[in-house]
C-alpha cells in the first residue's frame, strides 16, 4: 500500500491541518513550533511499529483550549488521523486471492484512526463481483442453482435465501457453509478491512534525541535487558543492543562467551559494515574508523565502569594515527553513525512495509553533513521505502523534488483568529519564515549555474559585463582578438562582496580573476584581497590599470567623449541640457562623477541618472553612437580593452 494523502486533526496544535499530498519522498519544511513534529507523532499512532505507542490519549493531546468539544456527539469532533492509500500491485493479487479482481473499482481506501482508538475503513467496492467469485469457487453448484445466487446484489440477502432452502443441494451446501465460514455477518467489508489491516505498513518514527554511547557496563545493561527495565529515558542503552543484534548476539551471550575472541570478531565485523557504510556517505572526513572494544573494568574508573565487563567504542583517526572515545567525536558523527545502527537494526527487524517518519534528521550536522545524510536517504531508503521528513534546514530541502516539499505553518489569520497548523501542497504560498529554507536552498542552486562557469570573471555590476562583451564583438568584427569566450563574465555587486563569493563557490574549484573600478580608499581593500591568497597572482584588475588616471572606472576606458555622447543619445538630452565637449574645470576626473553631477544640477527636468541604461543603449543602438563619436576616440576606447582582454586571455594559459 501507498500512502497518498494525509489530514490531521484535534491533535495537540492542530485543530485541521487539511488534507495535504504525499510523495515517495516528502518533506515537511516549517519553522520552529510550527506543528511539524506532531503532525508526525500524530501520524505514526495509525500504526507504528511498537503496538505501545499506538493509543491516543485524549487527556495529554487533545488542544487544550478546546478540550470543551472532545465529547461532543458529532465524531468529527474525535477524528486525528485520516490517510488515503492507493493499493500495491502485490496488494491488489492479495484481495483477488480472497474475493476476486475488480472488487474496489479506484484502489483507494482510507484509513481513520482517533480517540476512540481503533481503525476505520473506508472504501468503495463491489458485492456482486464477490458473489461472483465465490459462485465461480463452488464446482458442485448446479447451473440453474448459480444463475439464481448471482441474481443477488449483497451477502446479506443471498445467505438468507440458502438459510430458508429446505432440501439445499449439495453446491448450494457448500456455498453456504463458505459464506458462514470466510464473511462474518455476512459482511464483506469487515473480511476486507482485515485484509487491508494485514496490508497496512508500519510506520517507523526517528528523532534526534537518541545516540550511541561510548561505553556500557556489561553486567548493568544485561540485568535491564533480561528485567526489560530499559525505558525511554535510556535510549542510548536500546541502541547499544540495536548494535549487539546487528552482529548476531547478546549482552548476555557476551558475558558468558568461553572464547571472546569470537565474540568480538562478529562485533567488529559489524562496525567494519557500519564504518564502510558510513564513510559512503560522510564526507567530512574519511580517515575514521569505528572500533569496539571489550575490557576489565578499572578500579580507578569512576561506578559502574571500575568493575566488571566494560563495552566501549572508539573512534580512529587514521591521519593523526590516534583514537578517542566515541561521544567525544562530533556531535555531527555521533548522530550519523547511530541514526545507521538504528536503520539497519529496524530493516532487519522488520520488513519492507514500512512507512519511515524523519523527525527534524541531522539537526546536529554540517551544511554540507546533511547533504550527505539526504543522499543516503534517496539512495538508501526510497528504493524501498516511503519516507515523509520534517526540517527548517535549506541543506535537506531536495532541490530536484521540490514539489514533494509541503510548507508548515501555524496559521493566525488577520482577524486575530488561531486557526493551528495547517500543512500546504503549495510549496512557495506561505509565509517569508516559513519559505525560508526553500528560498535559500533554490537560490543556492540558481547560483551554482546562473553566470558562473569553470573560468569566472567578476565585475561590478550588469553594465560592466554589456561593456565588455559590446567592446569584444568590435575588435573580433574588425579581425582583432576580444575576450576569450571561456571568460563567464559574473556581475557579483564590488569587490566588498567577493568574499561571499567566495564563500559560496569555493567547493567548485573554479578559476576566477576580478576586474573592479579603483577609487579613493580601495586601495587598502585590494591589497589585503591580493595578500589573502584567495586568487591567483596578477588576478584582480583594475580599471585605472589601462587609462591614465588614479581613479578610473569602466566607463573611463570609454574615454570621456565616447561615454558623452553615448548618455547625450541615451537620456535624448536636450541642446541646453546635454554634457559639453569641454570638461568642466571643477569635474571629476572620473566620467561617471561628472555625469552624475550634470544630472544633479543641470538636467534637473530630466531623468535620473542610472549607470545601466548607457550600456544597453550601446549595445542596442551602437552604430548611432559611432556615427556621432569621433573615430580618433572610438580608437582609443578599443585599444584600452584590447589590452584588457589581452591581460584576461593570458591567465587562462
Amino acid at each position: 500500500m501507498k500512502l497518498v494523502s494525509v489530514k490531521i486533526q484535534n491533535y495537540k496544535c492542530i485543530d485541521d491541518s487539511e488534507e495535504f499530498s504525499i510523495h515517495d519522498l516528502t518533506c515537511l519544511a516549517g519553522k520552529n513550533e510550527s506543528g511539524k513534529t506532531a503532525l508526525l507523532q500524530a501520524l505514526r499512532r495509525l500504526n507504528p511499529v511498537e503496538d505501545s505507542e499506538k493509543e491516543f490519549d485524549e487527556l495529554m493531546e487533545y488542544p487544550r483550549r478546546r478540550k470543551h468539544e472532545a465529547k461532543r456527539e458529532d465524531s468529527s469532533y474525535r477524528e486525528v488521523v485520516t490517510t488515503a492509500w492507493r493499493l500495491s500491485e502485490g496488494d491488489k493479487r492479495t484481495i483477488e486471492d480472497v474475493v476476486g479482481s475488480a472488487v474496489i473499482p479506484d484502489h483507494l481506501i482510507i484509513a481513520q484512526r482517533g480517540y476512540e482508538n481503533h481503525t476505520r475503513w473506508l472504501f468503495e467496492f463491489d458485492e456482486s463481483k464477490i458473489i461472483s467469485f465465490i459462485v465461480s469457487k463452488i464446482y458442485e453448484l448446479p447451473e440453474t442453482s448459480k444463475t439464481t445466487a448471482l441474481g443477488y446484489s449483497n451477502l446479506e440477502d443471498l445467505h438468507s435465501y440458502l438459510s430458508s432452502l429446505e432440501e439445499p443441494n449439495q453446491g448450494e451446501d457448500l456455498l453456504l457453509e463458505y459464506i458462514q465460514n470466510n464473511f462474518p455477518e455476512n459482511d464483506p467489508k469487515t473480511l476486507l478491512s482485515g485484509l487491508f489491516e494485514s496490508l497496512l505498513p508500519r510506520f517507523l518514527y526517528f528523532s534526534d534525541y537518541g545516540t550511541l554511547p561510548g561505553r556500557v557496563h556489561g553486567e548493568t545493561i544485561a540485568e535491564m535487558e533480561e528485567d526489560g527495565t530499559i525505558d525511554s529515558d535510556q535510549e542510548d542503552r536500546r541502541y547499544f543492543l540495536a548494535l549487539l543484534e546487528l552482529a548476531g548476539t547478546r549482552i548476555s551471550e557476551l558475558l558468558k562467551a568461553q572464547h571472546l575472541e569470537e565474540v568480538k570478531a562478529s562485533v567488529e565485523a559489524t562496525s567494519n559494515r557500519l564504518s564502510n557504510e558510513i564513510f559512503k556517505y560522510w564526507t567530512q572526513n574519511r580517515n575514521l574508523e569505528v572500533q569496539f572494544n571489550i575490557d576489565e573494568g578499572r578500579p580507578g574508573d569512576p561506578p559502574p565502569f571500575d568493575s566488571g565487563q566494560i563495552f566501549s567504542l572508539r573512534v580512529r583517526n587514521n591521519r593523526h594515527r590516534v583514537s578517542v572515545g566515541f561521544e567525544e567525536r562530533s556531535a555531527g558523527f555521533v548522530w550519523f553513525f547511530s541514526f545507521l545502527v538504528w536503520f539497519y537494526n529496524m530493516e532487519e527487524k522488520y520488513d519492507s512495509n514500512l512507512v519511515i517518519l524523519l523527525d527534524e534528521p541531522g539537526l546536529n550536522l554540517h551544511g554540507k553533513a546533511q547533504g550527505d545524510l539526504l543522499r543516503f536517504i534517496k539512495n538508501e531508503l526510497l528504493p524501498k521505502y516511503q519516507v515523509i521528513y520534517t526540517t527548517h534546514s535549506p541543506f535537506m530541502i531536495d532541490i530536484d523534488n521540490i514539489l514533494s516539499v509541503r510548507t508548515v505553518e501555524d496559521v493566525i489569520t488577520s482577524e486575530g483568529e488561531l486557526q493551528g497548523t495547517k500543512v500546504s501542497d503549495r510549496v512557495l504560498g506561505a509565509d517569508a519564515d516559513t519559505l525560508f529554507p526553500l528560498r535559500a536552498a533554490l537560490g543556492y542552486d540558481i547560483t551554482q549555474s546562473l553566470f558562473v562557469g569553470e573560468h569566472c570573471l567578476l565585475v561590478e555590476g550588469p553594465s560592466d559585463l554589456l561593456y565588455l562583451k559590446w567592446f569584444s564583438k568590435q575588435l573580433v568584427e574588425g579581425g582583432d582578438i576580444g575576450l576569450d569566450q571561456r571568460w563567464t563574465i559574473t556581475p557579483i555587486g564590488g569587490i566588498d562582496k567577493f568574499g561571499s563569493f567566495n564563500s559560496l563557490f569555493s567547493a567548485n574549484k573554479l578559476h576566477v580573476a576580478i576586474l573592479t573600478d579603483f577609487h579613493r580608499g580601495d586601495k587598502k581593500k585590494i591589497q589585503g584581497l591580493k595578500d589573502s591568497g584567495l586568487l591567483q597572482a596578477g588576478h584582480i584588475l583594475c580599471a585605472s590599470d589601462f587609462t591614465d588616471q588614479e581613479e578610473a572606472d569602466i566607463e573611463d576606458m570609454l574615454g570621456r567623449q565616447l561615454y558623452i555622447e553615448l548618455v547625450n543619445q541615451c537620456y535624448k538630452l536636450k541642446e541646453d541640457k546635454k554634457l559639453p565637449n569641454q570638461c568642466p574645470i571643477s569635474a571629476s576626473d572620473r566620467v561617471i562623477e561628472e555625469v552624475k553631477q550634470h544630472f544633479k544640477i543641470v538636467a534637473t527636468d530630466g531623468p535620473y541618472f542610472d549607470h545601466l541604461p548607457p550600456a544597453v543603449y550601446l549595445l542596442e543602438y551602437g552604430n548611432n553612437v559611432l556615427a556621432k563619436a569621433a573615430e580618433v576616440y572610438l580608437g582609443e576606447a578599443l585599444d584600452r580593452f584590447r589590452k584588457l582582454f589581452s591581460k584576461l586571455n593570458s591567465l587562462l594559459t
